[in-house]
């Protein structure tokens, strides 16, 4: 099997590469059969997805011999987990990639041909899905297992796999890296009309049909990013949904420049204006996704994500950094030889216009993509890394702006200068968004930034019902980009409710004995086992006559320790949200296992009469590993008793394909624990935190089961996920508008 899904692939990258050649020679002018690339194309489509198709055979079948079967499954799994295998790890991730851009290929060049463009458009297209093939060839997902496994013989099977990461173990690891990959694929389509259009000379070309496709690729991949979030908060059990992860970033900057290439070509259509822009943009969106993958697959964020590849091999490495560089400097030096025939129609725009309101917007998103792009590629150039409070702070004026901007821009006209008119216009919409933030002030809104991006939300809500209710009465088929800012202004009003104004609190609950937390009565009822090895750990949560069941689960992973998910209550109000911290004392433990406590960096945890400080992480602990593959993390804890303190710094050493290296430390100020062990280190949402291993030093008379908990209420989270919801229909409305348009 490995050497037929290898030459598979080979055969893809060959006929790939072969339609990228002749479309190239017949977009030159030499004497080439059109249908001869054209059938090529559709060709490499089957070898792709053959190759597709052997691999996920492989997956269901159990076969060992294949190295990534046995690192990214087992005979345990359900049939929905060995499905989502196929794209747990690099090499399958990349298959998955190729397969959707194979299956896009085919749609592109039917949509290119029926335009006659399709010579220069599927040059492009078809150059990157050869480098696509170019990395499943290089990190080919049907190496055997004993060329992975050095302790493997040739020839020798395992009877059994890995298993998938228990992380990935959730119904949302079968659908958001799909969604994330056909965004990703999707991009490369607007990329290829601008070099196409670049190439004929054509100003027009991108904007008379990249459009669709500018709304598929940003819808699709907004989509998928939001679909991340929503896994993040309802599965990992650090309480939010973005936590400003590099690698989170490096998904969410290409569609921050694809909304604004979406706006200035809705203005180009219009005005003829932006021309420069709208290819810029266009190159952009699709460099700043190679850069993305650069960051995930090559390594180079592996100790400051924890969402990144960190052992991708030199040749990835080289791969992806010739493709970022190739598709970066041919664009942009394309675009600067066709500059000076690009320059704007003549003509002399006023400023109080829609056509310089989405310029503005525009240039808000950029603005926020540079201050994202700026923290996450910090790491590569500095040690230093950013928290997540720089984005919040960086943007948060600017997102103020564009709220506004998007609620005044609708009752701007296209070519007229007439700010009487449009102040007539809004003033209902004004005094609705002024009445409603007075409102919020009053009942607890007091930060005056976060009540300004409250103003601007609720007037870009206002504004855009009032349009759409004209609108509808006309056709309805234009309400998209109305129903896309109604569910922005509805995400910001919810990141506004359960970012600044939601509350947390640890708290022990001993079992049968009823809590007050965050002013909902919680008793701890006791722990039961799952039909999968896990824990959950039942909660009955009281409000008034409303009674509650909550289970949160935890269960020890090899290799990682202890795991966490949370469970959650959901009301139209308001979430409440409880995620396990640890079980002490009592006779009830997780298969024996030592104490265990997690802490985020700057918080003091209490631990008896003692207290302890995480106050940073050192990345190059004392000269603990001992190859170049390993990666040290001590853990500074400052330790007090209130009479005495001290500073330790327990180390884990992370392997790759092994199980990490622990030197733990004594504390002499711990009453009644001997050492304390680093067993996992979390450094995305939520801030960097340490899971600390404490072991007993002798065995003092037994506490009451109790159950250590991390509840927070979370008001108005719904409408973080609503708005996502009405965002994406009306990206769906525009895209069906769109394509009969072009």
């Amino acid at each position: 099997m490995t050497v037929l899904g290898n030459l598979i692939v080979l055969l893809g990258l060959v006929t790939a590469t072969g339609a990228a050649v002749l479309f190239f020679r017949a977009a030159n002018g030499k004497p080439v059969r059109p249908d001869i690339p054209r059938q090529a194309v559709k060709i490499h489509a089957v070898f792709v997805f053959l190759a597709s198709l052997l691999l996920l055979v492989q997956l269901l079948s159990h076969d060992f011999s294949n190295g990534y079967v046995f690192s990214y499954s087992d005979r345990s799994l359900p049939l929905h987990f060995l499905l989502s295998s196929f794209y747990a790890g690099q090499e399958g991730s990349f298959l998955f990639w190729a397969l959707c851009s194979s299956i896009l290929a085919v749609v592109v060049l039917r949509y290119s041909s029926s335009r006659h463009t399709d010579y220069q458009v599927m040059t492009a297209f078809m150059t990157v899905q050869s480098v696509l093939l170019l990395l499943v060839f290089v990190r080919s997902p049907f190496a055997a297992v004993w060329d992975l496994v050095p302790q493997m013989q040739k020839g020798q099977i395992p009877l059994d796999g890995r298993g998938l990461n228990p992380l990935l173990q959730n119904i949302w690891m079968v659908i958001h890296p799909p969604v994330l990959f056909i965004g990703f694929a999707a991009t490369a389509v607007p990329f290829a009309i601008a070099i196409a259009g670049l190439w004929k000379k054509e100003r027009g070309m991108l904007v008379g049909q990249a459009l669709p496709w500018v709304l598929f690729s940003a819808s699709v991949l907004g989509l998928g990013i939001m679909l991340g979030a929503y896994w993040a908060y309802g599965v990992l059990g650090w309480g939010g949904y973005w936590g400003w992860d590099p690698v989170e970033n490096s998904s969410l900057v290409p569609w921050l420049t694809s909304m604004g290439l979406l706006h200035t070509l809705l203005a180009q259509r219009r005005t003829g204006k932006f021309v420069r822009t709208n290819y810029f943009l266009a190159l952009i969106s699709f460099v700043l996704v190679i850069y993305s993958t650069f960051l995930t697959r090559s390594g180079i964020l592996g100790d400051a994500s924890v969402h990144s590849f960190t052992n991708p091999g030199a040749a990835i490495y080289w791969v992806l950094l010739v493709f970022l560089g190739v598709a970066a400097i041919g664009g942009f030096v394309l675009l600067g030889v066709r500059w000076k025939t690009l320059a704007p129609e003549p003509g002399h725009s006023k400023i109080l216009t829609r056509e310089y309101a989405l310029g503005g917007g525009t240039l808000l998103l950029l603005m926020i993509a540079f201050v994202v792009l700026f923290g996450t590629s910090l790491p590569i150039f500095s040690k230093t890394r950013v928290e997540p409070a720089f984005y919040d702070a960086t943007n948060l004026p600017i997102a103020i702006a564009m709220g506004i901007l998007i609620g005044a821009s609708l009752y701007l006209q296209w070519e007229e200068q007439d700010w009487r008119q449009a102040l007539r216009r809004s003033w209902r919409s004004l005094s609705a968004a002024l009445l409603a933030t007075v409102a919020m002030v009053l009942t607890g809104v007091q930060d005056v930034m976060i009540a300004a991006l409250a103003f601007a939300a609720v007037l870009t809500l206002f504004v855009n019902i009032d349009i759409a209710i004209t609108v509808a009465k006309g056709n309805w088929r234009f309400l998209g980009g109305k129903l896309a800012h109604m569910g922005l202004a509805l995400f910001f009003l919810g990141v506004i409710g359960s970012g600044k104004y939601s509350a947390t609190q640890h708290a022990a609950l001993p079992k049968d004995s009823p809590q007050q937390v965050l002013g909902y009565g919680m008793t701890y009822l006791g722990s039961r086992q799952l039909p999968d090895g896990k824990f959950a750990f039942d909660v009955r949560v009281e409000s008034g006559s409303a009674t509650y069941s909550m289970s949160p689960v935890m269960f020890e992973a090899a290799q990682q320790g202890i795991m966490r998910n949370p469970d959650i209550v959901t009301s139209a109000l308001r979430d409440i949200y409880l995620s396990p911290v640890s079980l002490e004392g009592g006779a009830a433990t997780l298969a024996g296992a030592p104490q265990e406590i997690t802490i985020r960096k700057g918080e003091t945890l209490q631990v008896g009469t003692t207290k302890i400080l995480l106050t940073g992480f050192e990345m190059s602990a004392h000269g603990a590993a001992m190859s170049a593959n390993e990666m040290p993390i001590g853990a500074q804890l400052k330790v007090s008793d209130g009479d005495a303190e001290e500073t330790i710094t327990p180390i884990t050493v992370f392997r790759p394909n092994s199980a990490p290296r622990y030197r733990s430390v004594e504390s002499r100020l711990l009453k009644s624990l001997v050492t304390l062990k680093l067993v996992n280190v979390g450094m995305g949402g939520g801030g960097s935190s340490a899971a600390l291993e404490l072991q007993a030093l002798d065995s003092s008379p037994q506490q009451p089961e109790t159950l250590v908990i991390e509840a927070s209420v979370k008001p108005f989270i719904n409408l973080v996920w609503i708005g996502t919801i009405l965002m994406i229909v009306g990206f769906v409305f525009s895209i069906v508008n769109r394509s009969k348009e072009s």
